[in-house]
C-alpha cells in the first residue's frame, strides 16, 4: 500500500478527527473512547502548529490513515517537554506506518525545542510498547487500574524518550 507522512494541514482537520474517532471507538488504545467535536480538535492542532510542536500524518490518497503528534508544554519549567499521541487506522496496522510516523515526530520534536517525549500506554498494548522500546523509550512507572473501562481495569505504563537516549 502507497502512503506518504506529511506534517499536519488544517486542509487535514475533518479527515484527522476522522481517524482518530475510529480509534477511540475501539476503546483499547486512546484514554478517548470518541473523538472531541470538530472544534476542540481545531483548537487543539491550532495550538500546536502556533507552538510549533510536531504533528504528522499518514496519508494514502485522500484518506488520512494515521497519526502522531508531540504537543509541547507551555508552562515554564516544562517547555523541554512534549507528550506523544499517535494512533493508525485498524485496516492499516502492522505495515510500518506507526515506525514511520514515530521516526518523523521524533526527529521533529528533537530538531526544535523539545529534550523529552513522554507518553502513557496501556500496559496491554505489547505492540506500541515495543515500537517505543526499540526507538530508546524507557519505562517511569506504571498507574495500577488507572482505567476501568467496560469493566476491564487496566494498567497504564509511563516512558519517556530523552533526546541523548533517541537511536532509529
Amino acid at each position: 500500500m502507497s502512503y506518504s507522512i506529511v506534517p499536519f494541514s488544517l486542509d487535514h482537520l475533518t479527515a484527522f478527527r476522522d481517524v482518530f474517532d475510529s480509534v477511540a471507538r475501539e476503546r483499547k488504545y486512546l484514554a478517548f473512547v470518541a473523538a472531541p467535536p470538530l472544534e476542540t480538535v481545531r483548537a487543539f492542532v491550532t495550538r500546536n502548529m502556533e507552538l510549533g510542536c510536531p504533528h504528522f500524518l499518514a496519508i494514502a490518497g485522500e484518506r488520512v490513515i494515521g497519526w502522531c503528534d508531540s504537543p509541547c508544554s507551555d508552562k515554564e519549567g516544562f517547555r523541554h517537554t512534549g507528550y506523544l499521541g499517535m494512533g493508525v487506522h485498524r485496516d492499516h496496522r502492522g505495515q510500518g506506518i506507526g515506525k514511520n510516523l514515530l521516526i518523523h515526530t521524533i526527529h521533529a520534536a528533537f530538531k526544535g525545542p523539545l529534550s523529552r517525549i513522554e507518553l502513557d500506554v496501556f500496559a496491554n498494548n505489547t505492540v506500541a510498547i515495543s515500537l517505543y522500546q526499540k526507538f530508546g523509550f524507557k519505562s517511569e512507572g506504571r498507574k495500577r487500574q488507572a482505567r476501568v473501562i467496560d469493566g476491564v481495569a487496566e494498567d497504564i505504563l509511563i516512558m519517556s524518550l530523552l533526546k541523548e537516549e533517541f537511536r532509529e
